[in-house]
């Protein structure tokens, strides 16, 4: 690694120090993270230092079973409203956060900034994006749960979704 690499290294590590952030640093310059939520457990994401900028990039869901139009325009809507970080898709379909800071005005505050931008919209978007592409799936799930005398504690919060049999559009 060259100097420059270093100090971003540097960098990266006091800023998730500071702000008690838990990572490991699996190769140099290739950081993970975990991040705790509150509808989405946890969110994982990595931090991989480049030649000219830091890529941030975390998987959000797995590719919707269902309502595919209907999920896309809720995450390009809520594109136009994130900063530093956007929504997109891998080659299977499957809903990522992805963000690049320029190293050359790298901050701790900026990745700060980042990081809670995008632990924000991963969790606060996680349930409506469960409601568009997984409406069917959680509803079979709340039936059996019922059915067989399972708790639905965990699906309370698609109560609503489960009573009007409709999916968020």
């Amino acid at each position: 690694m060259t100097a420059a690499a270093d100090a971003h290294r540097a960098l990266i590590t006091a800023a998730l120090t500071e702000a008690e952030v838990p990572f490991t640093e699996p190769e140099p310059g290739a950081f993970l993270l975990t991040l705790p939520g509150e509808r989405k457990y946890r969110t994982l994401v990595w931090l991989l230092i480049g030649d000219h900028e830091l890529l941030v990039e975390s998987f959000v869901c797995r590719q919707p079973d269902e309502n595919h139009e209907g999920v896309y325009r809720y995450l390009l809507q809520r594109n136009a409203k994130l900063r530093t970080v956007a929504y997109c898709l891998d080659g299977l379909g499957d809903i990522h956060l992805v963000g690049r800071l320029g190293l050359e005005t790298l901050s701790a505050a900026e990745i700060d900034t980042t990081l809670g931008v995008l632990l924000t919209a991963a969790d606060s978007d996680f349930n409506p994006i469960l409601e568009r592409g997984f409406a069917s799936s959680i509803r079979r799930e709340w039936a059996w749960r019922t059915e067989t005398g399972q708790s639905v504690k965990n699906l309370q919060a698609f109560r609503r979704l489960i009573e009007s049999g409709d999916a968020a559009s």
